[in-house]
């Protein structure tokens, strides 16, 4: 996901891609009644496994859950936990479907891989991809899953080193310190496993996450674009939707069950737990649950935060993105080749580009900043009833505030330095990488330079695999242009004043020579510099010297000073509102660990006199039919299907073929791909997106519009069994059904319709 509003974000995180969603929940049997007579409301929080049964266990039975929080998660025996994983250290969520490590998440979890299969000759992004037997199944190189193994809460550990008299550099210091030195203790005792040490509540909870990576992950089912993508921006993070958006992928691990490295000798994994797929559809109120690795959330954001979103990150990021887009698109529109090597990219840039613009409307909308703010003036009354609390608490948002007072004035200039400049164009972040890891190039130590060689070839190899010279070129002068003309002169990278000053301010001029002359240029030219280095040509290469420059200005950033503002502002400020309201259960923002949430099927009314449904029905894909638009387009097959009712037993008790639904849970980014389970734990749909009405809602929750956008899980094995005709997939799985006597979903027979309509 994008950086969150308000916040200092370092390199690293800033240049992560996340594809993704939004949303939440509520649900119970007394709900039932409450919903004959007023709408469903949306539940909020992101809940932490290991806290469940102390906080959740019993609110979630009243909701509805059949399951002890122990069924859930359990680190000595198998619980759901086990049948979910992490995808790529945390871009999206999937979960294990059959006991033969069948694995489904979300298509644009994996478009990436579907396009790198993919070429003019063989375009999986627009016909699909479907393994009918194991040796079809593709390894998909950099792409790995993870399962929670536990969770282990080392925050009096952390704590004890540390107190607030320490500058808030030094307590980051020894925290850090302290956590380093817990992490070697678990890898130590345990090396097969990995690590991830999780800060809490602004740094006031320390947590240890164990994982199991396996990391031979191969491709086994991808729904065409019309299928997968079907609505495209259009409809991205609209209801109604018709998007069936899923793929799989399979596990495969040594002869012991061991993760292992690629190879054929790999055989399918034995998960120890893997998720059902229920065949009774969703009813309004119905209880459902989502676990998965929610990535970013921002609910403790500050009013002044707020307003710096919706007045100068937000539009900034929706600036850079729209120029970016339009860019990409008028080559992608020119050449299919270029379609398919920019088409995750285009994606990724979409996704957020839209998600800031429905975020800034919905902050605006719902009055957000108004909501902080009472919320602060509450906090404010609690600490200064109390001389100790005022000793405490009483610099807590006054440290806030002057943290975006300060930084109102450079957080445009650092949104444009990434946006614009580290990742507007390719080239820019490949030159940054070279510029800081060719050193090894010119070491004395030969292995340590082949070492060098070897890495550069690799990441070369990905950079020029979906990349194109003349677009690139477009991308590099526009962005860089835009920024240049929006930003003060006084926050420019250094190298714009030579762009001034040498080439009259035409960056076409200075990218004529970059594209025409720089070894970073194609992969020919880069395989030649590799072979022959020269650390003169590294220096003088105008690549290598803009992306330097604007890495220098970004890394500017807040200064320090102003950063322990902020950290010591929001650390405290969050621990006194706990303390304040001692009975509230909090959740810790998102940070890309496993989380639950749980909610109602349900509803709701974005708008007066507008009423949308909890459902869509296959009869919606041919209404939006329009083959014109690449966005709408159906697959004649798909439209017969359709049109023939063909829907065999996947059908509800109406005859109908449910696409869509929407339900009230509390997701957003990485949880994409994410189960959703009904109070049984079996799989009902695949959790995918947010609705544009509570695009604020990872700022502030809105109970009465959020809704998550799920696809149905019998859509999916819909598509798999009657338009893919892959009954080997349907036939490994495990169905389970409303009816005592469940038929058979490889063998049922098709019910056709009449010329009326009628079945």
């Amino acid at each position: 996901m994008a950086p969150s509003a308000g916040r200092h974000v370092g390199l690293p995180q800033a240049l992560k891609q996340h594809n993704t969603i939004d949303m939440k929940r509520f649900t119970t049997l007394g709900a039932v009644f409450m919903l004959l007579f007023s709408q469903a409301r949306a539940d909020e929080g992101m809940w932490l496994l290991h806290m469940l049964q102390k906080i959740n266990e019993a609110g979630m039975q009243e909701s509805g859950l059949r399951l002890s929080a122990q069924d859930i998660y359990d680190i000595n025996n198998a619980s759901l936990k086990d049948a979910i994983v992490r995808l790529n250290g945390g871009s999206c969520t999937a979960e294990v479907i059959s006991s033969q490590g069948l694995v489904l998440t979300n298509h644009h979890c994996a478009y990436g891989a579907i396009q790198s299969f993919s070429a003019p000759e063989h375009d999986y992004l627009t016909d699909g991809f479907w393994a009918k037997s194991k040796d079809q199944e593709m390894h998909i190189d950099d792409f790995y899953v993870s399962f929670l193994v536990r969770i282990d809460d080392v925050t009096e550990r952390v704590l004890a080193t540390v107190n607030d008299d320490m500058p808030e550099s030094e307590r980051a210091e020894t925290v850090a310190a302290e956590l380093k030195a817990i992490q070697g203790e678990y890898m130590e005792a345990n090396p097969a496993y990995s690590y991830d040490m999780k800060t809490m509540y602004y740094g006031n909870e320390f947590y240890v996450f164990t994982y199991q990576d396996y990391r031979d992950i191969r491709l086994v089912a991808a729904p065409p674009e019309s299928v997968g993508k079907y609505g495209g921006d259009t409809d991205n993070w609209m209801w109604p939707r018709h998007t069936g958006d899923f793929s799989m992928v399979r596990i495969y691990a040594d002869a012991d069950n061991n993760p292992a490295e690629f190879s054929d000798d790999n055989v399918p994994y034995i998960p120890k737990r893997h998720l059902k797929i229920s065949m009774a559809g969703v009813d309004q109120g119905d209880y459902t649950m989502i676990m998965g690795y929610p990535g970013s959330t921002d609910r403790f954001l500050s009013s002044w935060g707020v307003e710096q979103a919706i007045n100068l990150y937000n539009p900034s990021v929706v600036e850079c993105r729209d120029l970016k887009l339009k860019t990409m698109k008028s080559h992608m529109d020119s050449d299919k080749g270029i379609r398919i090597k920019y088409a995750a990219k285009y994606a990724q840039t979409a996704n957020y580009w839209k998600y800031y613009i429905g975020q800034t409307k919905g902050l605006k909308r719902l009055e957000v900043q108004t909501q902080k703010q009472k919320l602060e003036e509450l906090f404010t009354r609690w600490v200064d009833k109390d001389a100790g609390r005022q000793e405490t608490y009483g610099e807590a948002l006054d440290l806030i505030a002057s943290y975006y007072a300060e930084t109102d004035a450079t957080v445009r200039s650092e949104v444009y330095a990434r946006e614009a400049g580290l990742l507007g164009s390719d080239i820019v972040l490949f030159a940054l990488r070279v510029g800081f890891r060719a050193g090894g190039l010119f070491d004395e130590d030969a292995n340590r330079a082949a070492g060098t060689r070897a890495m550069l070839e690799g990441l070369a190899e990905s950079h020029f695999k979906d990349y194109d010279q003349d677009t690139d070129r477009d991308m590099f002068v526009n962005m860089l242009t835009k920024y240049r003309d929006d930003i003060d002169p006084a926050l420019w990278p250094s190298a714009f004043q030579t762009v001034q000053d040498k080439y009259k301010g035409d960056f076409a001029a200075y990218a004529e020579k970059i594209y025409s002359k720089s070894p970073l240029r194609s992969a020919d030219a880069f395989a030649e510099f590799l072979a022959n280095p020269k650390q003169k040509t590294l220096d003088s290469d105008l690549a290598v010297t803009m992306a330097m420059s604007i890495y220098e200005r970004y890394s500017q950033g807040t200064a320090a000073e102003t950063q322990e503002k902020f950290d010591r502002g929001y650390r405290l400020f969050v621990r006194g509102l706990r303390e304040m309201q001692p009975e509230k259960a909090w959740y810790p923002d998102a940070n890309s660990t496993m989380r639950l949430t749980y909610g109602p099927v349900g509803d709701y009314k974005p708008a007066d006199a507008v009423h949308y449904d909890f459902v869509t029905t296959a009869n919606g894909i041919l209404e939006k039919k329009d083959n014109s638009n690449a966005e709408f387009i159906v697959p004649e097959r798909l439209e017969q299907l359709i049109k023939a009712r063909d829907f065999g037993p996947y059908a509800d008790e109406n005859g109908e073929l449910v696409v869509c639904f929407i339900h009230g849970t509390d997701i957003t980014g990485g949880n994409s791909g994410s189960p959703v389970m009904n109070a049984d734990g079996d799989l009902i749909g695949l959790a995918f997106d947010g609705n544009w009405e509570a695009m604020s809602g990872d700022i502030a929750f809105e109970h009465q519009l959020q809704r998550t956008i799920s696809v149905d899980i019998r859509y999916v094995m819909w598509i798999l069994d009657k338009y893919a005709g892959c009954t080997n997939l349907i036939e490994e799985m495990d169905f389970v059904y409303a009816s005592d006597e469940p038929a058979d979903p490889a063998n049922a027979e098709p019910q056709l319709s009449d010329p009326a309509g009628g079945k």
